[in-house]
């Protein structure tokens, strides 16, 4: 008893040694857990109630972005690799609605910065206050970015952008076309060609500051700023067909033509023979597609493919080759034009003079209407209709150009003796330039019919015969006299050292109750050398008003301006040199 009481008095002395310790180290844990919870509370009061509004701003300025990597459209070049289209960067200015707005003070800076009132730029943002984006000026000049970029207005940025440039302005306008703001194709080869010039942008993961900035990169592992979600592809480039010196000597002969005559328009279009490749198409009046802006919209069309014309006297070619097609008729076989006029019905068939007895040579040579008549007469109408449609009248070319139009050949079926008649001259029927080029380059082939292009060929087509081979060949003879004969109707297109064959045409306009008395067509066919043709052209004149108003007055001069520097940059040799002088040149 005595011992048990003494264990139970120690256990008790011992517990009692011990409390004091114990409850100091109770109570530093529980101070310490006292400070920690009151410094949480603390800081998360001030974050909810007094940091709210700096870290809502802060949370705008660094936020995560998916920007867009803006990719360039593919370039429209010439066939040698000269630029006709291409892309440079541009900064577009703009602005976050919302934010501005809270900021008033920083508006009218703003519009001084811009050059507009200070009403007119406050309206558009508070039609816009709850958008987080609106554009300030698209493809700004780079001043006008500098000045505004430099007033550090945080709502204010720059996105980069693509503007086209051409090069050439209005001398291949018509054919290039050109791309709105958002660099789509709204014309020509810019549009017909849209998808594939038309690049893939990228877009990247970046986070930006206030200023649009990259402040930090969302893989620490990595060095550089961004995150690629999705590659930039660039669009492809586009060679074309078209020779820039050429296409530079057309534009400058037809400016040139229209204006000493006084003509509303004029077109023309040159093509290789051996491969259809068309090497210039130009129009004039023109338009500068770097500056549209006060431009007539009528001028943005490429008329040698989108209009039609009645050919008058260049159709004669065809009529005289279905001729001889039938075997019944031949270079020189005789027709009596006498007195120099033919009734066909109530038609009066009329030609300039009194040609009396003449071959079909000088049929052509001196482009005899009464003869052409008499030959169309004389075969048959179906034939005649098959021919002038396997040459490419009335039907489109599939030259993949917007706007081509398929031109009006009506059915033989639909014919009357009248019809008949004024067709063999060049009346009754509607071609476009290109239609009329693509048909010539028929009889320049050696009777081969080939595709046109517009964009360059690695290969030379072979072509498919549609006229007999020495057919061809005596029609483009017979047409070497138009210009080549002292008193052919086209003297004005030949060029020096060269044989020349083409065709005139002069065609009435037609008005209200037939055709005008005053207004015409003037227009030229041909081809250069005409012993081995390279070269087709076509040219047309609408209304020429000065002193001459004829095809062989208005027209030829314009080939013969262009074939006598294209021929020398092409390296074609002479053909039309005396024999002393070719083996001159050659031994060169």
């Amino acid at each position: 008893m005595i011992r048990d009481h003494k264990l139970s008095h120690t256990g008790e002395s011992a517990s009692s040694e011990k409390l004091p310790g114990y409850a100091s180290r109770r109570l530093f844990l529980l101070a310490v857990f006292f400070v920690v919870a009151v410094v949480l509370v603390g800081r998360a009061a001030q974050i909810q109630v007094f940091d709210n509004a700096f870290l809502n701003d802060q949370g705008d300025k660094r936020q995560v972005r998916n920007v867009k990597i803006a990719t360039s459209r593919g370039m429209i070049m010439d066939r040698n690799g000269e630029p006709l289209a291409i892309s440079i960067p541009v900064d577009t200015l703009w602005v976050n609605p919302k934010k501005i707005i809270k900021q008033p003070e920083a508006i009218p800076v703003l519009a001084a910065a811009l050059g507009v009132p200070v009403e007119k730029l406050t309206q558009q943002l508070l039609k816009r206050k709850k958008r987080g984006f609106y554009y300030l000026q698209r493809h700004a000049k780079p001043s006008l970015v500098k000045r505004v970029m430099a007033l550090n207005i945080e709502s204010v940025h720059k996105l980069r952008e693509y503007r086209r440039f051409y090069p050439d302005g209005e001398v291949s306008a018509q054919i290039v076309g050109f791309t709105n703001i958002d660099d789509v194709g709204q014309e020509g080869i810019e549009l017909a060609f849209n998808k594939t010039l038309t690049g893939t942008d990228g877009m990247k993961r970046v986070v930006l500051d206030g200023r649009r900035n990259v402040v930090e990169s969302l893989d620490e592992n990595k060095e550089e700023d961004v995150e690629s979600i999705k590659e930039m592809i660039p669009g492809e480039s586009i060679r074309l067909s078209i020779d820039r010196k050429i296409q530079y000597l057309v534009y400058r002969a037809l400016k040139k033509a229209v204006t000493k005559n006084k003509a509303t328009s004029a077109s023309a279009i040159v093509l290789d023979v051996h491969t259809g490749e068309v090497l210039a198409m130009s129009n004039y009046p023109s338009f500068n597609p770097n500056h549209r802006e006060g431009q007539k919209k009528a001028f943005y069309r490429n008329r040698v493919v989108t209009d039609v014309f009645e050919p008058g006297s260049t159709m004669k070619p065809f009529t005289v080759a279905h001729g001889l097609m039938t075997g019944k008729y031949g270079p020189n076989t005789m027709i009596d034009t006498y007195p120099g006029y033919y009734k066909v019905g109530r038609l009066l068939v009329k030609d300039f003079r009194n040609y009396d007895q003449i071959d079909v040579t000088e049929a052509i040579k001196y482009s005899s209407n009464v003869a052409m008549t008499k030959i169309a007469l004389s075969t048959s109408p179906e034939k005649l209709w098959t021919l002038l449609r396997k040459v490419g009248f009335g039907q489109a070319t599939d030259i993949l150009f917007p706007g081509e139009v398929k031109g009006t050949l009506r059915h033989f079926g639909g014919w009357r003796t009248v019809d008949h008649a004024t067709l063999s001259y060049g009346y009754g029927i509607a071609v476009s330039a290109l239609q009329l080029a693509k048909a010539y380059l028929v009889i320049a082939s050696d009777g081969r019919f080939k595709p046109i292009s517009l964009l360059k060929l690695n290969k030379a087509p072979k072509g498919e015969p549609i006229i007999p081979q020495q057919v061809a060949q005596k029609v483009r003879r017979m047409m070497e006299t138009v210009v080549m004969a002292s008193d052919g109707t086209g003297r004005r297109a030949s060029v020096e050292g060269y044989v020349v064959a083409g065709k005139t045409g002069t065609a009435k306009k037609a008005a209200a109750g037939g055709y005008s008395k005053k207004s015409y067509f003037s227009v030229f066919s041909g081809m250069v050398p005409a012993s081995n043709p390279e070269l087709v052209m076509v040219v047309m004149v609408d209304d020429p008003k000065g002193e001459e108003y004829s095809g062989g007055r208005v027209a030829a001069p314009v080939f013969a301006d262009v074939m006598k520097s294209a021929l020398r940059i092409l390296g074609v040799a002479p053909d039309g040199l005396p024999e002393n002088q070719r083996i001159a040149q050659g031994s060169d």
